[in-house]
């Protein structure tokens, strides 16, 4: 028994043996020191295990924050997601479900499935909308509030009717399909621009398709959403049902629009390429140019669907459309072109701050001068970035003030944008 004594003179800071007067008095001792090991073993093992359990969640999360800052966020929404995210994301844990082995959040009944007066009339609204004469048709989603359509995507629809003036652009958002959502649009409604908000009717897109046996699990809380809010991965999958079912022109929010879009055709655009082959290293879907039914369409839905995670960023975006077009580029039956980066994505997003800085020296004024002759030369569309760029100021005189400027219909506030 030495060794058990040195232990608990370590452990208790005092001797067992030495100080026992007699064996009746030590064996006492003694066996209360045992019972009281048991239940600190069995108190701390508990406690472990649940500042493990806790310590591994708060890893995930962090590892799915840091990662978000540190990748492009080539889906780019708006950062004030907060209050519709979070009514759509709310965590009951009490009744939470097991899922492969962790407990995962069980979704409640939110606005963003709920099926009402302006969500039924989806189909007739968008027939009866793009009906009127439209150069082009565009779709744009919003999944935030109506607040918070900002100075930054307001100049986004300004630069598409500077492009387009005769096209026609629905804004796909339950949000902005309201009082105040028509508030913020009418300025350009006033001056004759084809602009109109529309409740999605999420049951309505995904008939028929691959996704819509998804959804009905995500809404049944049969599967798991994940850590990435699902509003974010929903816009991911709406762009591609909306196309598939009317076919036109889907872009971000977050886009400065330079050149008409009209000669484009079932087009997508790489976000980087090899600088050695040349050949594309990842594409993106902030931009896509498909017509109805289109093939491609098909599979990125489908994509989506079967392999869908709720807890990796960009998985059911950017790199979802990489995977796909990746697998079935070159084979018949899918006719579509990818455009280089300097089409869409001109600006690397670690890139873009410089776009924002008035220049200081003759060089940067020249640098400027240069910049915006390849732009509106070379591009159709400036991708902002909003995830980086979204609290910067447009100074006077960068290449974003100069832009912003040039492709404004209503020029207001460009310099406070």
């Amino acid at each position: 028994m030495p060794f058990k004594r040195v232990v608990y003179h370590e452990i208790f800071g005092y001797k067992l043996a030495n100080r026992a007067k007699s064996p009746l008095i030590s064996f006492m001792l003694f066996s209360l020191l045992v019972l009281f090991m048991i239940a600190y073993s069995t108190v701390s093992y508990v406690s472990l295990q649940s500042a493990a359990f806790t310590e591994k969640e708060d890893s995930e999360l962090l590892q799915t924050n840091k990662f978000m800052k540190k990748v492009n966020p080539g889906v780019v929404l708006p950062i004030s997601l907060t209050i519709s995210t979070r009514r759509n994301m709310i965590v009951e844990v009490d009744s939470a479900d097991k899922f492969h082995g962790r407990i995962w959040r069980k979704l409640p009944e939110s606005d963003i499935f709920r099926s009402d007066e302006l969500s039924t009339r989806f189909h007739g609204r968008v027939l009866e909308f793009f009906n009127s004469n439209c150069e082009l048709q565009f779709f744009m989603t919003w999944i935030s509030t109506a607040d918070s359509f900002g100075r930054r995507e307001i100049l986004a629809v300004e630069s598409v009717f500077k492009a387009h003036p005769n096209g026609c652009l629905m804004i796909l958002s339950r949000t902005m399909d309201s009082p105040q959502g028509y508030t913020v649009l009418k300025p350009l409604l006033d001056l004759g621009f084809n602009v109109q908000a529309v409740a999605p009717d999420f049951p309505f897109l995904l008939k028929n398709t691959p996704a819509e046996a998804w959804f009905d699990k995500i809404q049944s809380g049969k599967k798991d959403p994940g850590v990435i809010p699902l509003a974010q991965n929903l816009s991911n999958l709406m762009r591609l049902a909306v196309l598939y079912k009317y076919g036109g022109i889907y872009l971000d929010t977050d886009f400065i629009v330079v050149n008409s879009f009209k000669g484009l055709k079932n087009t997508i655009g790489a976000q980087s390429i090899d600088s050695a082959s040349k050949n594309w290293t990842r594409l993106n879907n902030a931009v896509l140019v498909f017509d109805m039914n289109h093939p491609l369409l098909f599979k990125f839905i489908e994509e989506f669907a079967l392999t869908f995670d709720g807890n990796k960023w960009g998985h059911n975006g950017p790199y979802m459309v990489s995977r796909v077009v990746h697998r079935v580029e070159g084979r018949p039956g899918y006719n579509f072109t990818i455009l280089p980066p300097m089409a869409f994505y001109p600006v690397d997003w670690i890139k873009i701050v410089k776009l924002f800085k008035m220049p200081k020296t003759r060089a940067e004024s020249k640098w400027v001068e240069a910049k915006l002759h390849q732009l509106t030369g070379q591009s159709y569309a400036v991708h902002l970035w909003n995830k980086q760029s979204g609290k910067l100021m447009v100074e006077e005189g960068s290449v974003m003030g100069r832009l912003i400027s040039e492709y404004c219909v209503l020029c207001k506030q460009v310099y406070t944008s």
